[in-house]
């Protein structure tokens, strides 16, 4: 089985990356609906939000889209800090930036499993831990280059979809069945991080740390080894 991960390193990559775009979807969709819309994951919506609240329109939030910014990069910082030494791809430091990503979500589940009504103080935290996890998810996808697959954000992919298609350039080699499945995914994520909402705030979030741990292991398994060395 690990032979077989192995054999085709960039479709297992894109696999894997297009599973956390889909976990993406369902935090952003918890932080949007649950958290007082607050974009954890896609931090261009938080911008929009940010510069639309500051004129005080519609009582829109200040504090957590700026929590969720700052802690978004610190994320994103501490993962170009720590693959800073290694090549490009999946390595042994992938593995554990995603992992701890992984767990920082189920940690950020527990407070909203044992506070029945929690306080804004413990939503701002949470807020702040789920930024911190994408920042650092974005962060570690972006080392291994997944083209068109950031993981957080599809604009860009929508763009590459629509430019290069058989309607406007008609690039050769155009990859628009990866575009189309992270455009599908981030949104279909969505959905379910909106119905997972309907039986409790965590579950979304939950279930986006048990798609992160085991896009981890599967990842962890299927990163390449240089002959007679341990992978870094």
């Amino acid at each position: 089985m690990i032979d077989t991960l192995r054999r085709n390193p960039d479709r297992l990559h894109l696999s894997l990356m297009l599973a956390l775009t889909f976990s993406t979807g369902v935090i952003d969709a918890v932080g949007y609906l649950g958290l007082d819309r607050v974009f954890t994951g896609n931090m261009t919506g938080n911008v929009v939000i940010l510069g639309m609240a500051l004129t005080g329109a519609d009582g829109l939030p200040i504090i957590g889209p700026i929590i969720a910014l700052v802690l978004f990069m610190l994320g994103a910082a501490v993962s170009g800090r720590t693959l800073r030494p290694v090549a490009g791809g999946w390595s042994g430091r992938s593995t554990v930036l995603f992992a701890i990503v992984g767990l920082v979500l189920a940690a950020a589940a527990v407070p909203m499993l044992v506070i029945a009504d929690p306080i804004e103080p413990v939503k701002l935290a949470v807020t702040g831990a789920l930024g911190l996890a994408m920042g650092m998810q974005a962060g570690a996808a972006r080392h291994i280059g997944v083209k068109d697959v950031t993981t957080v954000v599809v604009t860009s992919t929508i763009v590459g979809l629509a430019y290069d298609s058989v309607f406007a350039a008609r690039s050769k080699g155009h990859p628009w069945p990866r575009r189309v499945l992270a455009i599908a995914l981030i949104g279909a994520g969505a959905a379910v991080g909106a119905l997972l909402l309907q039986i409790s705030l965590p579950a979304g979030i939950l279930v986006a740390a048990g798609i992160t741990l085991l896009t981890t292991l599967v990842g962890h398994l299927g990163r390449p080894h240089a002959t007679g060395t341990p992978a870094e």
